[in-house]
């Protein structure tokens, strides 16, 4: 559940502004389109290897 704390003095739109940014920081819309379509166990590992071949190859690239 989210809280936004609002003065007397804020408008509905700072508030509404407020309440936006919460809930994109909590994540749920990229939770559900995650949750949208299954992913095997197996093409999750190698996106993740992939992903951190890149890094390194991306970090190495910095240092030279």
């Amino acid at each position: 559940m989210l809280i936004i704390d609002t003065r007397d003095s804020d408008s509905i739109d700072k508030a509404l502004k407020k309440y936006k940014k919460k809930f994109d920081q909590t994540g749920v819309i990229k939770q559900l389109r995650k949750r949208m379509h299954f992913t095997k166990k197996s093409v999750q590992n190698r996106n993740r290897v992939t992903k951190a071949a890149y890094r390194e190859q991306v970090v190495r690239g910095m240092e030279g």
